[in-house]
């Protein structure tokens, strides 16, 4: 097999490969080292593989790398309870469309938080962006909770006026 050909069968291949070794480790980065494993093996074997369908191979090649890995000493000395990555992970399990969706939405509550007036804007921008609680953000601006809690409620309410209005002008 050339390297072109090869190469084409990476492309083709990866996203499952990949797939494969996340459902067995279910840690984002050691699923990228396994893909990049598996292929490395599929390159070094490729003389002896007689079948002419790579896929099941690739598969059988993928989860052994995956069990090894989950058999190893180090896999057992080191476990996160959480992995950031999980939330790239889900995604990239979103297609490209709801990807698009997403950031629009995104940008438009921004915008909208942008365009409150005070004391809503700082409010509202420290609450949803900063993703601080009403009582941080009560220490933060030298002002009781029980304020911060309504300047919070209003601020939401403003927020949900505008966007109702910006989704109402985009479905005309």
């Amino acid at each position: 097999m050339t390297d072109e050909k090869f190469r084409d069968l990476v492309i083709q291949y990866e996203k499952l490969v990949f797939t494969v070794c996340y459902q067995l480790v279910h840690d984002y980065h050691e699923s990228q080292n396994l893909t990049q494993e598996t292929f490395l093996a599929a390159y070094r074997h490729m003389d002896g593989y007689q079948g002419e369908n790579y896929k099941p191979w690739l598969i059988r090649i993928a989860s052994n790398k995956a069990k090894d890995y989950l058999k190893s000493a180090y896999a057992r000395r080191v476990q996160l309870d959480e992995d950031p990555a999980r939330e790239q992970i889900a995604d990239l399990r979103a297609g490209p469309d709801e990807l698009y969706i997403q950031q629009e939405t995104a940008a438009a509550v921004r915008d909208a938080i942008r365009s409150l007036k005070e004391p809503y804007q700082k409010v509202v921008s420290m609450y949803f962006l900063e993703e601080k609680s009403a009582e941080e953000i009560a220490q933060l601006l030298e002002r009781p909770v029980k304020t911060v809690q309504t300047q919070i409620y209003r601020g939401k309410f403003l927020l949900r006026e505008m966007l109702k209005e910006t989704v109402g002008k985009e479905r005309e």
